[in-house]
C-alpha cells in the first residue's frame, strides 16, 4: 500500500534509532522522505544505516534545528530541489538525559533541551507551513512526537518531561490556529521504545520495565513508525490536535501489579 506515493516527507532526527523506522516506514509506502541529523556525523551514519537496510532514494541533511540558520538552508534544498513538501514529522529530541531534578539543572541546561524540542519543533513547523503547507493546493500535515511522561513524569527528567508536556500544549495550539488553512497538526506520545540505549541494560532492568507494560512488551521503532505513518495519511483526514499514546497500556493503570496493592 502506497498512501505516500508522490508525496514528499520531511522527517528530523531521522538519523538513528526510531527516526531511522519512521524514514524506512515512509519510503515503503512510496514517498520521497528527506532526513536531517544535527550532525554531519550522525547525519552520515544515519545515510549508510538506511542504505545497509536496504531503504532507496533518501535525501540526508545536516540540520541541527536548534540553529535557525541550519533551518533555512534545510528548507532553501527542499524548495529547490522538490518544490513542495507534504509531510512534516517533528522526531528530533535532545533527550536532557543526566541533568537530574528540580535541584540539579542548571536553567541553560533546560533551555537548551527546549531549544531543540519544542523551539525547534515550532521553527521546522512554521517554515514549513509558511513555505509550502499554507500555499500548497494540497495542504500539507504535521506529526509531532512526544512522549508519555508529558502526563506521567519520570524522575530525574525535569527537562524532558517539562518539553514533551510543553510540545502536548503546541500540538493543540497548532491544530487550532492552523486548521481554518487546512493543516492538520497531530502527535504520537511514545512510552518504552528498545533504542540502542538498551542494548547496555542489565537484563533484570529490562525485565522490570517490561512489568510496567500491561501487554509485557516495549515498542520497536517499527510500532512508532506505523502510527505516525497513519497520523500523516489520509486515513486519519479528519483528525487534528490529537495526542496519540502508544506505550504499551503503561498509562491506563495506576501501578503495575507487584506494586498495585
Amino acid at each position: 500500500m502506497e498512501r505516500f506515493a508522490n508525496k514528499v516527507v520531511l522527517v528530523t532526527g531521522g538519523s538513528r534509532n526510531t527516526g531511522l523506522d519512521i524514514v524506512a516506514r515512509f519510503v515503503s509506502e512510496g514517498a520521497k522522505v528527506w532526513m536531517c541529523g544535527s550532525s554531519a556525523a550522525s547525519t552520515a551514519k544515519g545515510a549508510a544505516e538506511l542504505a545497509a537496510r536496504g531503504v532507496p532514494g533518501v535525501r540526508a541533511m545536516p540540520c541541527d534545528i536548534s540553529d535557525a540558520a541550519q533551518v533555512t538552508a534545510l528548507f532553501d534544498a527542499i524548495a529547490r530541489e522538490e518544490g513542495r513538501l507534504d509531510v512534516l514529522v517533528n522526531n528530533a529530541a535532545n533527550q536532557g538525559l543526566g541533568q537530574g531534578g528540580p535541584l540539579d539543572v542548571e536553567p541553560d541546561a533546560m533551555r537548551a533541551v527546549f531549544e531543540t524540542n519544542v523551539f525547534g519543533g515550532f521553527r521546522v513547523t512554521r517554515e514549513a507551513c509558511r513555505r509550502f503547507f499554507s500555499i500548497q493546493e494540497t495542504r500539507g500535515c504535521v506529526v509531532f512526537l512526544s512522549s508519555n511522561t508529558a502526563r506521567r513524569a519520570i524522575r530525574g527528567r525535569t527537562s524532558y518531561c517539562a518539553s514533551k508536556g510543553a510540545i502536548n500544549s503546541l500540538v493543540r495550539s497548532l491544530a487550532l490556529d492552523l486548521g481554518p488553512l487546512g493543516i492538520r497538526v497531530n502527535c504520537c506520545a511514545p512510552g518504552y521504545i528498545r533504542t540502542e540505549r538498551w542494548d547496555s541494560l542489565d537484563p533484570s532492568v529490562i525485565a522490570r520495565r517490561r512489568r510496567n507494560c500491561p501487554i509485557g512488551r516495549e515498542a520497536t521503532g517499527a510500532d512508532i513508525a506505523a502510527v505516525v505513518a497513519f497520523l500523516a495519511s489520509a486515513d486519519a483526514s479528519n483528525m487534528s490536535g490529537e495526542i496519540v499514546t502508544v506505550d504499551a497500556g503503561c498509562s491506563c493503570q495506576h501501578m503495575p501489579p507487584d506494586c498495585d496493592c
